[in-house]
């Protein structure tokens, strides 16, 4: 182990939450290290104790922020969330990204209504818009950039927080502009859209070729619906990059912050390092690292000492006869825990190592799950008193 702490600044959660030039707060880790809990409890504590006027939005298809906010479901329209406290006029929406629906309304925003319709029909839009690499990020950054127009024209909002896909996807959204324009203004589909017209007329047998093996491949119907598709979507190419690239400027502003997620173990520690790594090299951000479900214990006992006090117990009678079989049972215990939290310990400190100017909290494993609005207000409680 780390023969002492290295002393590491707190996030001053609770000053994050309470500035109000602070307008976007986005939450990414890797799956199955609390991120979906962490960016509702800070949600909730932004919106209950600093009357911050909150929509939470999750990218991550799971239901989990649904449920933690007492909600029956959520879907691509921010509802209000029952149960908070209001009284300082503060407000929390939440809302789950629907990808095709957010693709549907900017088509429908962008398109004439003709164009809108003959798009929304087609098949290889409708495939695009629900299944392809990528879809999910970038309207993931489309939906951000929505709910921040609204949120500067109307003042609905002034607080987005944004639960990313629980793996390294969670930043794919960064990509997001560069990967979709080279999908949608890629030079074969610009071939599908006009393969006997410019510089592809002097090259027509060759398109012609590369024409006749994709229709025995796709179906001449699939290839159809591409160039269709092509055709009509043509108009909307540029706009969706600006936008892309507008909501890409926003995320390095001094309007946004970085908060990344972890537990203490060595895969997700290495996933938080990969997200700090990734923030860094795109200068954004970084307000801190949260690590959840760390264990401790209120006796100052080693787990080698636990042991030591079993053994002197003498072998074991294997019943209930044993006249120390409760002290040596809880022993055992605490010696397993102590395991626990030492290698835990352990992991902290040599992250804390890598990562010497990144400000940390650490919040303690909860005896219960997190599931309802009072042990999310526990949850960004623990967050907020590590100042």
């Amino acid at each position: 182990m780390t023969s002492s702490p290295i002393e590491v600044a707190k996030p001053n959660v609770d000053g994050l939450l309470a500035d109000k030039s602070v307008q976007i707060l986005i939450c990414c880790g890797s799956g199955g290290v609390g991120k979906t809990t962490t960016s509702a409890a800070l949600a909730l504590r932004a919106a209950e104790v600093h009357h911050r006027k909150v929509v939470v939005l999750t990218i991550d298809p799971a239901r989990r922020l649904a449920q933690s906010l007492g909600l029956v479901e959520l879907d691509n329209t921010p509802r209000a969330v029952v149960g908070v406290d209001t009284s300082g006029g503060g407000t929390l929406d939440a809302m789950m990204l629907d990808m095709k629906r957010t693709f549907d309304d900017v088509v429908e925003a962008h398109a004439s209504p003709a164009k809108a319709e003959q798009i929304l029909n087609n098949r290889f839009y409708q495939a695009l818009s629900t299944s392809f690499s990528g879809t999910q990020e970038y309207m993931a950054m489309e939906k951000l950039g929505q709910l921040h127009d609204e949120a500067r024209t109307d003042g609905r909002w002034d607080l987005i927080v944004v639960d990313t896909p629980p793996s390294r996807s969670a930043l794919d959204f960064l990509d997001a502009p560069e990967h979709l324009s080279d999908l949608l203004d890629g030079r074969m589909l610009r071939m599908l859209m006009a393969p006997a017209k410019g510089p592809f007329k002097l090259m027509s047998m060759g398109v012609n070729l590369v024409m006749s093996a994709m229709t025995k491949i796709l179906g001449a119907t699939v290839l159809k619906d591409v160039q269709t598709f092509v055709a009509a979507f043509e108009t909307l190419f540029g706009g969706f990059r600006q936008r892309a690239e507008a909501t890409l400027r926003n995320l390095s502003s001094p309007h946004t912050r970085f908060v990344v997620v972890a537990t203490p173990t060595r895969d997700a520690l290495r996933e938080a390092s990969f997200f700090i790594d990734r923030l860094r090299e795109e200068r954004m951000p970084l307000r801190g690292v949260a690590i959840n479900r760390v264990h401790n214990s209120s006796l100052d006992m080693s787990a080698a000492r636990a042991t030591a006090l079993v053994e002197d117990f003498g072998p074991s009678a294997a019943d209930a006869a044993d006249p120390h079989r409760l002290e040596r049972l809880a022993l055992i215990r605490h010696a397993r825990r102590m395991q626990t939290v030492e290698r835990e310990r352990d992991l902290i400190e040599k992250f804390k190592l890598t990562n010497p100017r990144i400000p940390m909290a650490e919040v303690a494993a909860q005896t219960q799950d997190v599931n309802d609005l009072e042990s999310l207000r526990r949850v960004g409680a623990l967050l907020a008193e590590q100042e």
